[in-house]
């Protein structure tokens, strides 16, 4: 019960890594607050998971709707213990495609904006509407959801790639900023996980996942939602400012 009586925030929380993190916390004590666009898939989660969660529908792009939201959940909690950033959106393309010297391709403007809109100003978001509650109860944790590719690049990723390497460079800064205030920042980077997107694509596909990771599988939620436990838990009390590959092993290719 390593989060017994923390309230935890987490965005995302409808399906995948968020589901899991949401589960995986309310089984070591934590009251679950889930919030996420997918408004069926977050109150089914918050549904399994028991009394211990709730849902609410949440644009994490939307700064009014964040504050909304976190101001709503401290007048019911009277805290805010744990913040996980997972929310997420992917929008692939490569920068270019040129054929026969021609332009035939290239990502969107609109692709872009939505995935830094996410990925970036919704990390933004959460956390500056939640860090002054942190800072008045005496400390709190926040955990901002990176990639195995926000480190290393990915084909045909620059718009998630620039997210999740801005992520890393916010969780330093806030990490030195909010030390003082007994507030700790990590972030995770996963490899190739085995979410509901992920399982969906071609068998060859996610072969060559598995072939480009030493331990030979996709990790399962479950495994980034423990890394999350402990980096929220106090055995992780002097870490901050760190990013965690939970990745095995992987090698990312070109």
């Amino acid at each position: 019960m390593r989060l017994q009586g923390k309230v935890c925030l987490v965005t995302g929380g409808a399906a995948g890594i968020g589901r899991a993190t949401a589960e995986r916390f309310a089984e070591e004590g934590a009251t679950v607050v889930i919030c996420d666009l997918n408004e069926e898939q977050g109150q089914a989660t918050a549904a399994a998971i028991g009394p211990a969660a709730s849902f609410y529908k949440v644009n994490v792009a939307d700064r009014q709707a964040v504050q909304t939201w976190v101001d709503g959940v401290v007048a019911q909690h009277s805290r805010v213990d744990v913040l996980v950033n997972n929310a997420g959106v992917l929008r692939d393309s490569t920068l270019v495609k040129v054929k026969d010297g021609e332009l035939v391709k290239q990502m969107s403007e609109a692709d872009f904006d939505l995935v830094i809109a996410v990925n970036l100003k919704g990390v933004f978001n959460c956390t500056q509407a939640v860090v002054p509650h942190m800072i008045r109860q005496g400390g709190g944790v926040i955990l901002n959801a990176s990639s195995i590719v926000g480190l290393d690049g990915n084909f045909g990723q620059t718009n998630y790639v620039a997210t999740k390497a801005a992520v890393i460079g916010m969780t330093k800064v806030w990490a030195r900023e909010l030390g003082r205030a007994g507030i700790r920042v990590n972030a995770i980077a996963p490899g190739f996980t085995a979410t509901e997107m992920v399982t969906a694509m071609p068998e060859n596909v996610l072969a060559g996942m598995k072939g480009r990771t030493p331990l030979g599988r996709l990790g399962e939620p479950r495994d980034i939602a423990n890394a999350y436990l402990f980096l929220a838990s106090d055995e992780a009390s002097f870490i901050t400012g760190e990013v965690l590959r939970v990745d095995g092993g992987i090698v990312v290719g070109t």
